[in-house]
């Protein structure tokens, strides 16, 4: 290991070293000194709102040198109106219910004891994340409020502005008789910092990797630490024999245009055989209007040609379009039997994320959420849906589709765990 490696591992030591004290602190925080942080911080942050943005056009120039696309130049800024739904988001995480100390599950046994569960801190929360440093203040607010210290390794490209934002939030959690090492960013860009974060469980309880699929199957293929993470989002929505033909669209529309980059955006469209030719015409001529590219099956095709539509700049799907994750105006469409075929479907393509129909049998329905091994399944509703704060978290950290303690949008609970508790009045085992 050479000197600077050495050099780098010692510094992440000496922060996780920290931020495992500093969460022993925050797991007795009481609920008005967290929310008193948070409040802070959006005070803080509107105060040096000129400072953050001189910060952040540092990171812009450099990332505008380094010749990165709009795209990602969007992401990077922190206009005036990001800057205010940063402070709305901690407003509002302040505002939801404190889940640490929560009891719930009690019963009694026959012993005469009391046994339940005591929702408790996961402890020290590693976040891994790229260009956006909205994230830096989302991802700490969850943290302070479900009562973890966290480390934060943020993108290079947005140092300077993750760096300014950790020392407000450092100084709110300060003003508040927080320690302020509960909040960290590690302040190198080296990616060796992310190996030496991710392989040290005695100070890190889980990690949180936020990004593009190469950073996710790095992290995951090289922790020691419990990962919490979805690698991809193939999300699908199947149109059911006995849909409604206007929700169907209207569905299949908004799940597919209303964002395309989104992990919860649909990429494939199943729709049953039956039913094809009553929603193909209005979705082809939808789909057209807004530049979305067609990849369909031979079935889809044949259906298409039989309505007398123009299908001359529809692609031919081949195998790998069923198993790829856009996040572009790109869909692919399989004309099905049925709903079994379309859950079969589901279960060789899907990635486990969010899945839906759009059916008004009851029993089809049913059987859609019970079989359909997606951490978010829906009935007659779009797959954007599948959010943190559409499903009334409040905010997320990220999604999982994982089958461990937290799966879906991961939210404030999605941040603890529990313990439990035994209450008696003198019990003995015989």
């Amino acid at each position: 290991m050479s000197t600077t490696d050495q050099q780098i591992e010692q510094q992440v030591t000496d922060i996780g070293r920290k931020a495992r004290q500093a969460s022993k602190e925050m797991a007795k925080a009481s609920t008005r000194q967290k929310n008193q942080a948070l409040i802070t911080l959006a005070n803080l942050i509107d105060e040096q709102r000129t400072q953050l943005k001189a910060a952040n056009n540092a990171d812009l120039a450099r990332a505008k040198s380094a010749g990165n696309d709009a795209a990602f130049i969007d992401r990077l800024t922190l206009s005036d109106r990001a800057i205010d739904t940063m402070m709305d988001g901690l407003k509002q995480i302040a505002s939801l219910s404190d889940p640490i100390g929560e009891i719930g599950e009690m019963r009694t046994q026959p012993s005469g004891i009391s046994v339940g569960k005591m929702r408790v801190p996961l402890g020290v929360i590693g976040i891994i994340y790229e260009s956006r440093p909205n994230v830096t203040i989302d991802a700490a607010a969850l943290c302070i409020k479900a009562g973890n210290a966290t480390v934060l390794r943020g993108g290079s490209e947005a140092i300077e502005s993750n760096s300014m934002l950790a020392r407000l939030t450092q100084q709110a959690l300060s003003e508040a008789g927080l320690p302020a090492d509960a909040v960290q960013v590690i302040p190198t860009t080296d990616r060796k910092a992310v190996s030496a974060m991710i392989t040290m469980p005695q100070y890190i309880d889980v990690i949180v990797p936020r990004g593009g699929k190469s950073l996710i199957e790095r992290v995951s293929k090289e922790a020691r630490v419990p990962v919490i993470k979805h690698l991809d989002g193939i999300c699908h929505v199947y149109i059911d024999d006995d849909a409604d033909i206007s929700k169907a669209i209207r569905i299949a529309d908004n799940a597919k245009t209303q964002r395309y980059g989104t992990c919860n955006t649909m990429e494939t469209l199943l729709i049953a055989q039956s039913i094809a030719d009553q929603v193909l015409p209005e979705l082809v001529k939808t789909y057209r209007s807004k530049q979305v590219e067609l990849r369909v099956c031979e079935k889809t095709r044949q259906h298409v040609t039989a309505l007398g539509l123009d299908g001359s700049d529809m692609k031919n799907a081949c195998a790998e379009d069923w198993d790829t994750e856009y996040l572009a105006p790109i869909l692919a469409i399989r004309t099905v039997a049925g709903l079994q075929e379309a859950m079969d479907h589901i279960d060789q393509h899907g990635s486990k994320h969010t899945d839906a129909i759009v059916t008004e049998n009851y029993s089809k329905a049913l059987q859609f959420l019970r079989e359909v091994d997606s951490a978010s399944v829906m009935v007659n509703a779009s797959t954007r849906f599948a959010d943190g704060f559409e499903f009334g978290l409040g905010a997320e950290i990220g999604i999982s589709n994982d089958k461990i303690h937290a799966r879906g949008p991961v939210g404030l609970e999605g941040l603890t765990t529990y313990k439990w508790i035994v209450l008696g009045s003198g019990q003995i085992r015989q």
